[in-house]
């Protein structure tokens, strides 16, 4: 192993090198999906990712003969920690050439410089900006291209980690549907009936109230949140933050609402994105010099969807509202000429969510496994990395 360097990024050569890594790693696979090159350089800087203000972070390369053959974040969420009375750390963005002692060698460094800090516990793979991107490693469904915010990585990332010392933590579950069989007569009447029964109804966003669609994204959250180790309610900043960079990718007739007949109370909400990896793929990362041309070209074109958070309220659970909110934004992706869809990704331990999922005529085909570790002593202390 004292043939690999390892070293943190600092300058902007070593950013660029941090980000361009997957392209020489990634070369002739079919299913990987460049990310934009743009979008890359936002999720590394402070000013333009508000996690990297909730605790430390770092990055770091590995080199061997003075080319870069592996990378790895780590990072703390302290406002998570705090409210979850711990003292845990995350890694994000690894990759790796296939030699294990690259991989032990990041995580070596990585880890130390976690537990130096006093974090006592490392889980991984988490988004790098607090979103649903990069969330778990691939370990179920390696044989197509992943969906837009979906990770990707080779089969063999699971088995390093494994040999490192990492355990699962929890699984998340993608489910995929032929939009074409999925919305049945049996289907819709039993949707129709639920409304009717438990007095609601169904209204697409209206992107002109965006304001008053996001005070109700803020309520049915605030309500319906779980109690999970990863997550807790977004503030009103973060959910404003977070609409700003997806506004202008929104499609209308794929975000719905569920509201009562009688006080239009909001009490579930259903997100869907276009599968715009299907336009990514064809940018190779690049909005300029032709990229944006692609982008308006292939858009048009795409033939897919990816429904990526839904929440209902708790006095509404087990009434037919989850169903409602999928049968209409499955309706809506069918009226787009959409052919598939995938629902996810969702906790493991979600029955509820995975049972409405199954019911809706989804197919559990990819699984994203996220790890856990324990830190010791041993791993703050440089010298038992000599």
């Amino acid at each position: 192993m004292s043939d690999i360097v390892i070293k943190e990024v600092k300058s902007k050569k070593d950013q660029k090198q941090f980000i361009m890594l997957p392209w020489s790693l990634y070369k002739g696979d079919p299913f990987w999906v460049p990310p934009l090159i743009s979008d890359m350089k936002a999720t590394l800087n402070p000013a333009k990712n508000a996690l990297l203000n909730l605790g430390p972070y770092a990055y770091f390369l590995a080199f061997r003969d003075g080319k870069p053959v592996g990378r790895l974040g780590v990072g703390a969420d302290d406002r998570l920690n705090a409210a979850k009375n711990r003292r845990e750390g995350y890694f994000t963005l690894f990759e790796s050439i296939g030699d294990y002692s690259v991989a032990k060698a990041l995580f070596d460094k990585a880890l130390s410089w976690l537990a130096e800090r006093g974090y006592d516990a490392v889980t991984g793979p988490q988004s790098p900006s607090n979103g649903d991107d990069y969330r778990g490693l691939l370990v179920k469904g390696f044989g197509s291209q992943p969906v837009l915010m979906d990770s990707y990585n080779p089969p063999f990332y699971a088995d390093y980690l494994e040999k490192y010392g990492f355990a699962k933590q929890f699984d998340r579950l993608a489910f995929y549907y032929d939009l074409r069989s999925n919305v049945t007569e049996r289907f819709e009447r039993g949707v129709q009936y639920a409304m009717k029964r438990y007095a609601f109804h169904c209204d697409q966003l209206d992107k002109k109230n965006i304001d008053c669609a996001l005070k109700d994204v803020k309520q049915i959250i605030d309500e319906a949140h779980p109690e999970w180790p990863d997550m807790i309610p977004p503030s009103w900043e973060e959910i404003h933050a977070e609409a700003d960079k997806l506004v202008q990718l929104a499609v209308p007739e794929l975000v719905w609402f569920a509201r009562t007949n009688e006080a239009n109370r909001p009490i579930g909400f259903v997100m869907a994105m276009p599968d715009y990896n299907q336009v990514l793929k064809k940018m190779n990362g690049r909005l300029f010099p032709t990229g944006a041309i692609k982008y308006i070209w292939y858009k048009r074109r795409i033939t897919g969807a990816r429904s990526f958070i839904m929440f209902v309220s708790p006095d509404y659970q087990k009434k037919g509202v989850s169903g409602a909110l999928y049968m209409h934004a499955l309706k809506a992706a069918l009226a787009k000429g959409y052919v598939y869809g995938e629902g996810g990704t969702i906790h493991e331990f979600n029955d509820k969510m995975v049972r409405d999922a199954i019911g809706a005529g989804g197919d559990h085909y990819k699984t994203y496994r996220v790890y856990i570790k324990q830190l010791t002593h041993e791993q703050s202390d440089p010298a038992a990395n000599e």
